[in-house]
């Protein structure tokens, strides 16, 4: 049996491990901040045949990569590329349908600097994603900090998920002890 190789110093490989070893493949998947596509084409890999990836993202240039992406692979029957910011993805998803979301926050990259996901709509985005989150799901956070995007969202998001009741969910906050430069925190939350 080969094993596949963990790339250990990016963050979305390392998110991308931890989803694969917990979550069941052909189940309902939200990329609730598409960017350049990666996590969307990694869920349609997941979603295989049966299931359903959903992705969200307020930027044309990002709808645009993702498609182009999704194409190239052979994916994109089962995606639905929404040009709608992730706090908003509540009116596409009644409560306890999704098996997966993953977020990135910060800003596109290769793209405008100056648009980036917020601490208010990152909390908010959050919130409604653990409602929408079905009992035995998770959620990956991947926080990038310092820079352009500043920490107020990263020290918001921590506080959010800091005090998330333990009877319902477990929050697990990895960091790279020995980067500098404010080195991206996966942290990963899973529903009871």
């Amino acid at each position: 049996m080969k094993r596949e190789h963990l790339k250990q110093s990016q963050i979305t490989y390392w998110c991308h491990s931890i989803i694969k070893s917990q979550a069941e493949s052909g189940g309902t998947y939200i990329d609730a901040t598409m960017g350049n596509g990666h996590d969307t084409l990694f869920l349609c890999q997941m979603a295989g045949d049966k299931g359903s990836v959903w992705a969200f993202d307020i930027q044309k240039q990002a709808l645009e990569a993702t498609k182009a992406l999704l194409a190239e692979h052979g994916y994109g029957k089962n995606a639905h590329l929404i040009k709608d910011g992730h706090e908003n993805m509540d009116r596409y998803f009644a409560p306890q349908t999704a098996d997966v979301i993953c977020f990135n926050f910060g800003y596109l990259p290769g793209g405008d600097h100056a648009i980036a996901t917020k601490a208010q709509t990152s909390v908010t985005a959050i919130r409604k994603g653990l409602e929408i989150l079905k009992s035995g799901g998770m959620m990956s956070l991947c926080i990038y900090s310092g820079g352009d995007t500043g920490f107020e969202e990263k020290e918001r998001i921590l506080e959010y998920v800091k005090g998330l009741s333990s009877r319902e969910y477990t929050v697990i906050v990895n960091e790279y002890y020995n980067r500098g430069n404010c080195p991206p925190m996966p942290v990963f939350v899973f529903k009871r």
